[in-house]
């Protein structure tokens, strides 16, 4: 899998640098994807004057159905000029590339890119808060929406603005590998995986991982790969050299719920995965995840809705 990045002029750095730190944390955890840089100027410059060196031109990459392609935002009076208004070769490639069923994701008023390249017609998307209503006066055949994250319709992806790129490329991820493999990489970039509008349900991987207690986030590590091993308050304690008493103090205030809630939830969530395999008993889910009988599994599943 490729992901591929578009160094535009004027780029803003925290656009380009977001979704590539997130990408770049899950290939050095496992993730099998090759990241490419490309532009369609000789040398490009960021907003902030930070030169950007030569990088490919857009033309030489070889994209296909499964990639992704991301342009981050620019400058906003680069957006208005002759220059970029010029740019049709450009945009028509990026038509191109999202009829080869590339996903191909904005971030920030890079939204304005799929507009000129035709991508927004009759779709919704979304950009930086301040460019909502100009981004609907200039593409009246778009849907702007206003207040989310970012949206995912069809292979096109556009996201809010500067750190929702972050949010954008973390949902991304989540399709690719599952939640906790994304909860992990989060944890590692030290940002909370927030959800947008078209993301999916909850997932208890990802909830009550809002703070950034090194032994609780051990904790909750430990109950997830455990499910079914010895989860007592003692042995958990023992685990990361705290007092039973005060790892549960500790636990509540972090996360908001007890551990026997949480490891309940984690069971709930992990046998609701399984139940949905046919070649699977509920006796062998039951055990799979830490009950007693069948019995308790049906018993605590009709309690978690």
């Amino acid at each position: 899998m490729k992901v591929a990045f578009i160094i535009p002029p004027f780029v803003e750095l925290l656009d380009l640098a977001g979704p590539l730190q997130v990408f770049t944390e899950a290939r050095s955890s496992g993730l099998d994807v090759r990241l490419e840089f490309y532009s369609y100027q000789p040398e490009s410059v960021s907003s902030a004057g930070l030169p950007m060196g030569k990088v490919s031109d857009y033309r030489e990459a070889a994209l296909g159905e499964g990639d992704f392609l991301f342009l981050p935002g620019m400058e906003f009076e680069y957006l208005n000029s002759a220059a970029f208004r010029g740019e049709a070769d450009f945009f028509s490639w990026v038509r191109q590339t999202a009829d080869r069923q590339v996903t191909v994701c904005s971030v920030c008023n890079a939204a304005y890119v799929l507009g000129e390249a035709g991508l927004l017609d009759q779709r919704e998307c979304t950009t930086h808060w301040r460019r909502v209503k100009d981004l609907q006066d200039r593409f009246p055949r778009a849907k702007v929406i206003g207040d989310v994250l970012f949206v995912k319709q069809d292979n096109i992806y556009t996201s809010a603005g500067i750190s929702a790129g972050i949010d954008l490329a973390l949902s991304v991820l989540e399709d690719l590998k599952g939640a906790f493999f994304t909860h992990r990489i989060a944890r590692g970039l030290v940002v909370y995986h927030r959800r947008g509008q078209n993301h999916r349900q909850e997932s208890v991987y990802l909830d009550y991982r809002n703070h950034l207690n090194p032994q609780v986030h051990e904790v909750q590590d430990h109950l997830v790969s455990n499910l079914a091993g010895d989860n007592s308050i003692e042995t958990l304690a023992s685990l990361v050299a705290m007092s039973p008493r005060n790892l549960s103090r500790v636990f509540k205030e972090n996360t908001g719920t007890t551990i026997s809630e949480y490891l309940t939830r984690l069971r709930v969530e992990r046998a609701r995965t399984l139940l949905s395999n046919p070649y699977y008993t509920v006796d062998y889910v039951a055990a799979q995840c830490g009950f007693k009988t069948p019995r308790q599994l049906q018993r605590i599943l009709k309690g978690h809705p």
